[in-house]
């Protein structure tokens, strides 16, 4: 093995901590950038209302591929303890059932999100210049469900695999295919909502499938496909173990609908817009602390399977530094970035402009918070509690952010509803910060 390699049984410094993650973030950016570059040209080239319909219609193919997450976070944490207990074969065999599940399921959520669109649509609250656009980009955006889904698994398991490098050179060209994707349909052929659907598929083909040929064939990682019989015990562990992924883009779906037919009732199409954008630069921003916790999270369960409770210790320790210095960091610079990233989607309008640096502003508070609450959910799946990692998810994605959108608008109106997830936020990190402390000796850390 290169010198310079680092591999899952190390003692992790900040400096190989950062070096290890740092793929596994970057592939997070790119994966966010996806929606942002399709936001950037549908709302410059194509217009506000398509604008406004790609937001609202987009969280139902983000909802039926959300079950990726689950496989990926889920999985990788059952693959690595089995490889840090030596059992390899066992890992790989584990790791090829559940791909195979994966793609069965996927196929049974793409041909439902067909069935189900355009009443969906409606019941999300599309008007009647909306509705086009939203069966049309979402009807091309869900057959492309199933790599879409690869693409959310492999991302966890390249690195479990000792490959995050790789992993990341497979999202940075899925991100680029989309990117020259939507210049080219929509900046030169003028193709609209259908060009940006179709830029954004062939990302997915490129970030899923590519994948999937890598681990069919003879490769230098940890992890190939290889004969397996149906293990069922291991399949409802890893989704179980995921179920906190699951769960958490289950209710971020759920709970944008929400917030779009709020922002429809308060405000209307110039609402659903300016959330629109704020979500898309949100992904991003994002993307750090997830990026974070699904890099270190096969860290954590190789420890934790090789029963190293120190270096369980040293992990949580670090990351909790880390992540404490990026939300410092994050909050800074889309409170700076506010006006500058609001011009760059609806700078062509300028009431929609104004009200979306403000909501952005009152919004970029909870960077300061949500990367603990992201990592402590984390850092459960990885240690096999699925039950409290979806506790924290279920409860911070869902339950206290349904009611902080139904009742603070009712208080501050429209401004409440931009303050919601900040609210919902600091009541996750009470029962984040409960749960460390409660199972800290169970698990030694």
């Amino acid at each position: 093995m290169a010198k310079h390699e680092i591999r899952l049984s190390d003692h992790f410094d900040y400096k190989r901590l950062l070096t290890f993650v740092f793929p596994s973030i970057v592939m997070m950016i790119f994966t966010s950038i996806y929606g942002v570059v399709d936001g950037f040209f549908i709302s410059n080239f194509v217009g506000k209302t398509p604008f406004a319909a790609v937001n609202l219609i987009m969280p139902l193919p983000m909802l039926l591929a959300a079950p990726g997450f689950m496989f990926g976070t889920g999985g990788s944490a059952i693959v690595a303890q089995r490889l840090g207990e030596k059992r390899e074969q066992k890992a790989n065999e584990i790791f090829s059932m559940l791909t195979a599940s994966l793609i069965v399921l996927a196929v049974i959520l793409t041909v439902t999100g067909e069935l189900i669109l355009k009443g969906a649509a409606r019941a999300m609250g599309a008007s009647d210049a909306m509705l086009p656009y939203c069966v049309t980009y979402g009807r091309i955006l869900i057959l492309g469900n199933i790599p879409f889904m690869l693409q959310y698994y492999f991302q966890s398991l390249f690195v479990t695999a000792g490959k995050p490098h790789l992993g990341l050179l497979f999202t940075v060209l899925a991100g680029l295919t989309n990117m020259i994707g939507d210049a080219l349909t929509m900046g030169v052929f003028h193709m609209g909502v259908e060009g940006a659907a179709a830029a954004t598929v062939a990302s997915y083909l490129v970030g899923g499938f590519l994948p999937l040929l890598y681990f069919a064939s003879k490769n230098s990682s940890s992890l190939r496909f290889c004969r397996f019989q149906m293990d069922t015990g291991s399949l409802i562990k890893a989704m179980t173990n995921g179920s906190s992924e699951l769960m958490s883009n289950l209710s971020m779906s759920i709970v944008n609908m929400l917030y779009n037919v709020q922002l429809m009732s308060y405000v209307g199409e110039n609402g659903v817009s300016a959330y629109g954008t704020i979500m898309y630069v949100n992904f991003i921003f994002v993307s750090f602390f997830v990026g974070y916790s699904v890099g270190s999270a096969p860290i954590t369960s190789y420890h934790y399977g090789a029963g190293n409770k120190p270096e369980l210790k040293n992990l949580l320790h670090r990351s909790l530094v880390l992540i404490s210095i990026f939300a410092v960091a994050m909050t800074a610079a889309a409170l700076l970035l506010a006006p500058f990233l609001s011009k760059l989607f609806v700078g062509y309008d300028a009431e929609l402009y104004a009200l979306t640096v403000r909501a952005f502003s009152i919004y970029s508070i909870s960077f300061l918070i949500l990367g603990f609450n992201i990592y402590a959910s984390s850092f459960f799946t990885a240690l096999g509690n699925g039950g409290i990692s979806a506790l924290i998810s279920f409860l911070r994605t869902l339950v206290f952010q349904v009611v902080m959108v139904l009742l603070l608008p009712r208080l501050f109106g429209v401004d409440g509803i931009w303050f919601a997830v900040t609210a919902a936020e600091l009541l996750a990190l009470v029962v984040s910060i409960t749960c460390l402390i409660r199972n800290r000796k169970r698990y030694g850390y």
